[in-house]
């Protein structure tokens, strides 16, 4: 959708508790056997709770090696929208400009392409190559954009109205790092923020340009953290729950 800007530290953030929930619905993890002790929260997929600078959560798996991975293969990302957003968005509009589920899939298909674009630039600016094909030496980033929220969709309905917002809206990342070949999970990032708007008339060329600036803040960080544990490897261990790492 929308151009994430890079400064976006001054900008407002809601750092929301249920976003971990949209983990477990995004990431296929299997239970714990039965009869056995579940795991610690902490840990209850192998990962461990870091100390997370920047965004809202982080978590790492103990003794993972980062070192070996000099490429990253970026899989498509789900995006999906907050729940009744639509029903939200349709109880104060007219009959004419209701959002219809034309527009609910053009907006997941634009923050979808913007948000791999932005994310394959950063990577390679960072110095990995971006492949489509697994290898010992690649590592699979996995990302989804959940609990999507548009303040004020455009749907390019006839006789529609300018609507004033103070952002676009907001989202929150969750991107998963695993093991191309096994497919072993090694770390996690959540973050949710809001769009760093200017008040004003949002119509679809500003909110695609303030989703679009999100997602870039989102690249940078996540090739900026993985050029840190390629550095870091291999992660402490054991390693603390709440640990800060260099």
């Amino acid at each position: 959708m929308e151009e994430f800007c890079v400064e976006m530290e001054g900008m407002m953030r809601t750092r929301t508790r249920h976003t971990l929930a949209a983990v477990a619905l995004l990431a296929a993890l299997a239970s714990p056997v039965q009869g056995q002790q579940a795991a610690p929260a902490d840990s209850w997929d192998g990962l461990v709770a870091v100390d997370a600078r920047r965004i809202d959560a982080a978590f790492l798996r103990p003794g993972a090696d980062f070192r070996p991975y000099t490429k990253v293969m970026l899989v498509e990302p789900q995006v999906a929208f907050q729940p009744n957003w639509m029903r939200a968005m349709n109880r104060s509009r007219s009959l004419g400009q209701q959002v219809t589920q034309s527009d609910v899939a053009r907006i997941k298909d634009s923050v979808s392409a913007g948000t791999i674009d932005l994310f394959t630039r950063a990577f390679a600016d960072a110095g990995f190559e971006v492949v489509t094909r697994a290898g010992p030496d690649v590592l699979r980033i996995d990302t989804a954009v959940a609990d999507l929220f548009v303040n004020a969709p455009d749907t390019m309905s006839a006789g529609r109205s300018r609507t004033f917002t103070t952002n676009a809206g907001e989202a929150t990342l969750i991107l998963e790092a695993r093991d191309s070949e096994t497919n072993a999970l090694l770390a996690r990032i959540i973050d949710r923020r809001e769009t760093r708007g200017i008040p004003g008339s949002s119509n679809r060329a500003t909110n695609t340009s303030e989703f679009r600036s999100l997602a870039n803040v989102w690249a940078r960080i996540a090739a900026e953290r993985l050029t840190g544990l390629k550095a870091l490897s291999p992660v402490p261990d054991p390693l603390t729950p709440g640990q800060r790492l260099p």
